[in-house]
């Protein structure tokens, strides 16, 4: 259960990334295609720098409220972004404001990622056998390479069902993979809402 919700975590951190190139053309004014694909991979890397913070932030927020609802905060907090990310009007339409929200909402995935990883191997730490602890804990990072190959295989799948005009639209396809993620962070909410707090705490 640990595992599944931090793979959605990074299935919703690195589709960003992944559609770098489209997300360039949407939330950045046209005229320098190097410049707009460099901003967005910057925004894609404030993700990354905010990230300590989040794992600062949330690890003494475990420890006051407990790791589940920590857990909870923080999946609901990602998954939220990266919805409302597919949400948010192109450059054309709203102008400076999308690529300043598209920056916020990144800030938000990179805080709620920080919090994620650490509290997932510190919750499932707590529940192994003294034994098995490193084992137990060491699903927790596959989770970043299996959200790697959700996330390519979610954008494969849409783009081989759309022509590639419909798919790079204002309102096309891209936007797809960050409106999935509803869904699966719903059923990791669900499968956390069913988990017992950690024995530790």
């Amino acid at each position: 259960a640990s595992s599944a919700g931090t793979l959605i975590e990074w299935y919703d951190f690195y589709i960003f990334g992944m559609l770098a190139k489209t997300i360039s053309t949407q939330f950045f004014p046209e005229g320098n295609a190097t410049a707009a694909l460099l901003s967005t991979l910057a925004t894609f890397a404030a993700g990354f720098i905010v990230r300590p913070f989040g794992a600062l932030v949330f690890g003494r927020l475990g420890d006051l409220i407990g790791r589940k609802y920590t857990f909870l905060l923080t999946l609901v907090l990602m998954g939220g972004s990266t919805f409302l990310i597919g949400l948010v009007p192109g450059y054309k339409t709203i102008g400076i404001a999308a690529p300043l929200l598209v920056l916020l909402l990144r800030l938000v995935q990179g805080l709620a990622l920080g919090g994620e990883y650490g509290g997932a191997a510190t919750y499932v730490a707590e529940h192994s056998p003294a034994s098995k602890r490193g084992y137990y804990t060491s699903w927790i990072q596959t989770t970043a390479t299996l959200g790697l190959f959700v996330a390519l295989g979610i954008i494969m799948l849409v783009k081989l069902n759309m022509s590639d005009d419909s798919f790079n639209a204002e309102w096309g396809g891209w936007r797809y993979p960050f409106w999935i993620s509803i869904l699966l962070v719903a059923v990791s909410v669900y499968i956390r809402l069913k988990m017992a707090e950690s024995p530790l705490f």
